[in-house]
């Protein structure tokens, strides 16, 4: 799908085909939300679709996890050493088992400030789960987690079980997503 093509009908996910499959290996995710983010209805109608099941509720702040997640947010849950400012510290286990440090301001979030995390992938959980304790030790509270794939992971299932989710990938692609098989009919 180029940049500039928009189906006549658009469905939920249809901007899911803007990703690229990796082609480079275990180390890397195994899409890239990039072309999504450079094409104006795709993104468009992916933000929409995160942000439906959140219609009405009372969230203060969106927050974004790096590395591509804060592009979707506005305050930036980065991994350690990428902000200048005091940070609070979350040590947890990436995609790929790879022990991480994530960070956030320790200004940024005060006691009962309502908190939707986003991110582009939601792959073991791990990452967004450090974002969540993180939010949750500051004192925040974490109205919702909204991703572009929520896999059903033990990780996925954990969140899901306990905050409210929002995803884009339609119930009939998600075992697709969960193998990491990607292909469009």
């Amino acid at each position: 799908m180029d940049l500039c093509h928009v189906p006549a009908t658009r469905e939920k996910g249809w901007y899911l085909a803007l990703m690229a499959p990796n082609v480079k290996g275990p180390n890397y995710a195994w899409l890239d939300p990039s072309r999504l983010y450079c094409h104006p209805q795709g993104l468009q109608d992916c933000v929409a679709d995160l942000l439906q099941p959140f219609q009405g509720d009372a969230i203060d702040m969106v927050a974004g996890i790096d590395a591509m997640g804060f592009i979707l947010g506005f305050l930036a849950i980065r991994k350690a050493g990428h902000l200048c400012v005091q940070t609070v510290a979350q040590p947890y286990s990436d995609y790929s088992g790879r022990q991480k440090v994530m960070e956030v301001r320790t200004d940024a979030i005060s006691p009962g400030l309502r908190i939707l995390l986003v991110d582009q992938w939601v792959e073991t959980g791990g990452t967004m789960r450090a974002a969540i304790e993180l939010v949750e030790r500051l004192g925040g509270v974490v109205a919702g987690v909204a991703a572009i794939c929520m896999e059903n992971s033990e990780g996925g299932k954990w969140i899901q079980e306990r905050y409210k989710c929002s995803h884009c990938v339609p119930p009939r692609l998600q075992p697709r997503f969960d193998q990491h098989h990607f292909g469009w009919d």
